[in-house]
């Protein structure tokens, strides 16, 4: 009975002996307190930890017993388990500096139970309450890593980007230290699903892609983050930087096994997009990609709006404002003010006659320009290179022949 445990732990505690011999009658009564059942054994686990935080019995015997109490949580049942790593933090608070490795055991237990109960924010603000850069004890950088990345993956989970980037961003500072390759990767995960839930699109398309390519990750989980790479890329604003990340995939021949390629085909090619094509590629998004933004509509109309509108301008060299809407399939004000926001961004060359009410597109491209920007950097370092070997020619076949062979 709990009552026989609780008056054993009394007697022990008013008895005298070696270490040695006290931890092993606390053992012994542990063991048994763990025999009991349901509420029976819910008091005795109460009485043993009020018993091992008690001045009166030794630091040393008590970090050792609530050590071993620790590595039987998990073997008591989870109504169990759960009110007694309760009761034990309560009770440990006013002496927490002293039990710090033992307080961290028990809040890593109970985030677990919570996180099996899918109650994320509980789960993460336990673990946040591990002392892991304030407390006496110093925990190696992959515990700290680990920790860190688990907050966020709850956060994330509680639908909370904001706490989950503060908790990506202290892990950050810790991942370059560690040399655990599987972090590594759990690390670059979550800190691009951080992007994705924070909208930041182009640079979460990014980090999947490079998942994507990682041989430590399962073939299928590749193909997954290649999936989310191409839908964060299709979400993203128009612009220089999504272009060439939808250059990027459209030559990535494993984006043709992906559902979505039909929508990254037609982007890639510049045509226009209505919206009766997007319905099935809409289901595929996940709840926070469904967002509206601050006009009303959803971010995939949007991006789609842009990406037209991008389109419109290879097409036309001006268009008025209602032909313009009509074509977007959205009010001429709108479609003026979408247009004006492009410009002003440098995400489209061109300029607004709002007298008239026409958009003037420029036919500027982006990247045939930076093409001809590197063939013009290229040429000087030949011109350079040919006045070195006039110069130098001994030197000049020298160095080219020890190119060679590297």
């Amino acid at each position: 009975m709990a009552s026989g445990v609780r008056q054993e732990l009394a007697q022990l505690m008013n008895s005298s002996g070696s270490h040695k011999d006290l931890a092993g009658k606390y053992r012994q009564i542990l063991e048994k307190a763990l025999q009991f059942t349901d509420a029976e054994q819910l008091e005795s686990m109460k009485a043993f930890v009020e018993a091992m935080v008690n001045e009166n019995v030794s630091l040393v015997i008590s970090r050792q017993l609530l050590t071993d109490f620790c590595s039987h949580l998990a073997n008591l049942p989870e109504g169990t388990a759960k009110a007694v790593c309760h009761f034990t933090l309560e009770k440990i608070q006013p002496r927490v500096i002293s039990f710090e490795e033992q307080v961290a055991s028990i809040r890593q237990h109970l985030a677990t139970i919570y996180e099996k109960e899918e109650d994320w924010r509980n789960a993460a603000q336990v673990l946040v309450g591990i002392p892991l850069e304030t407390g006496q004890k110093q925990y190696n950088v992959d515990y700290k890593l680990d920790t860190y990345l688990k907050i966020a993956r709850l956060y994330l989970e509680d639908d909370d980007p904001v706490q989950a980037e503060a908790y990506i961003n202290r892990a950050s500072l810790l991942q370059n230290e560690s040399t655990n390759e599987q972090l590594q990767i759990h690390y670059k995960v979550c800190y691009a699903r951080v992007l994705d839930y924070r909208r930041k699109f182009i640079e979460a398309a990014q980090r999947y892609n490079e998942l994507s390519y990682k041989s430590i990750v399962h073939e299928t989980e590749r193909l997954e983050a290649l999936k989310h790479a191409l839908h964060c890329t299709i979400l993203a604003s128009a612009g220089q930087q999504r272009s060439r990340m939808l250059a990027t995939l459209f030559k990535d021949e494993r984006c043709q096994q992906l559902s979505a390629y039909g929508i990254l085909e037609k982007m890639y090619l510049d045509r226009i997009i209505r919206g009766n094509q997007l319905q099935e590629f809409a289901a595929m998004l996940m709840p926070h990609q469904k967002a509206t933004t601050a006009d009303g509509s959803s971010i995939l109309d949007r991006a789609v709006i842009e990406h037209n509108l991008l389109s419109a301008s290879k097409l036309y060299n001006n268009i008025t404002f209602e032909e313009l809407g009509a074509l977007l399939e959205i009010p001429p004000a709108k479609a003026e003010k979408i247009a004006s926001q492009m410009i002003t961004e440098g995400r489209m060359n061109g300029f607004i006659d709002q007298i008239d009410g026409i958009v003037h597109f420029e036919t500027r491209e982006p990247l045939p320009t930076w093409d001809k920007q590197i063939q013009s950097l290229c040429f000087q370092v030949n011109n350079l290179l040919e006045k070195i070997s006039l110069a130098a020619p001994e030197w000049t076949a020298q160095a080219i022949e020890a190119q060679m062979t590297q």
